[in-house]
């Protein structure tokens, strides 16, 4: 019996033991071990390991995944005296743990170094540049220099930033209504400028397309007499031929021409019975 209670007290001491001495790391983890307080290795792949028992060494657990830090909103100046309320994220990741434990201790001491690294990023990079290119479509390149900047300023930390951006960016409550203001005022003179443009080419396009038209006609014009002029000449070459050879008929044509014009139902002429004109109607009854 007593041999019994012996071996269970062996083996409840060699469990003991065994608990102080073996540690697992897992996938998500990486360890420090602190030795007297002081780091003395880093474990960065998951599987089972030994350390001496405390008090002589103890671990440090940090996370291996991706990480958020989610800044407070706070307000910087722009390169054109604005006061912008800036609400800025980012993703980072422990990537040496050694190097963290030696110089920040805990995770919540690397979070505000990392505050105050990114945000001095945002307020030296953003301070260079007017508030309306900051809120413009430059601001993907003006968070990339963030980002690389605030990168090499953690490294010596055992940091990695991944991404930084701003999620939002107000201005103070008292100064919205008079940035709106001059901002429509831009707006509405830029509008003013490519309107005047936009008419002044309309006016140049008109002019032109009048000159052109005016062109068109008076060549037109001139086609249309310089055909007109053929023709009368052929038609007085056709008619000095057909009086050459048969000015009796042409003689009789002409006087018949001049009836038709001459003469309807309304018209009286009194004429001499030897008229020329009377000639061919003398023996009409």
């Amino acid at each position: 019996m007593k041999a019994s209670v012996g071996i269970l007290v062996v083996l409840l001491v060699l469990l003991l033991a065994g608990n102080m001495v073996m540690f697992t790391v897992n996938e998500v983890e990486q360890v420090v071990v602190v030795e007297f307080g002081n780091p003395v290795r880093e474990i960065r792949e998951p599987g089972l390991y030994f350390k001496w028992p405390a008090p002589f060494q103890k671990i440090i657990i940090f996370d291996k995944r991706l990480l958020n830090y989610d800044s407070a909103p706070k307000p910087i100046y722009t390169n054109d005296k604005k006061i912008l309320v800036l609400d800025n994220y980012a993703r980072w990741r422990i990537v040496n743990p050694l190097r963290f434990r030696e110089t920040l201790l805990t995770q919540a001491e690397g979070l505000a170094r990392l505050d105050d690294i990114i945000f001095s990023e945002l307020r030296k990079e953003l301070g260079q540049h007017t508030l309306s290119e900051i809120v413009s479509e430059n601001r993907e390149t003006l968070m990339e220099l963030v980002t690389e900047r605030s990168d090499a300023a953690a490294r010596s930390y055992g940091i990695e930033v991944i991404d930084v951006r701003i999620k939002r960016a107000d201005l103070p409550p008292e100064n919205e209504a008079a940035v709106f203001n001059r901002m429509r005022a831009e707006r509405a003179r830029e509008a003013m400028a490519y309107r005047s443009e936009g008419e002044e080419e309309a006016l140049k396009i008109r002019a032109e397309t009048d000159l052109a038209a005016s062109r068109i006609k008076a060549e037109a014009v001139e086609e249309s007499e310089r055909i007109k002029g053929r023709g009368d000449a052929e038609a007085l070459t056709i008619y000095a031929a057909a009086y050459k050879n048969a000015s009796g008929f042409y003689q009789f044509l002409r006087t018949l021409e001049a009836y038709e014009k001459s003469l309807n139902e309304n018209t009286t002429l009194v004429l001499p019975a030897d008229s020329e004109f009377f000639k061919y109607l003398g023996g009409v009854k």
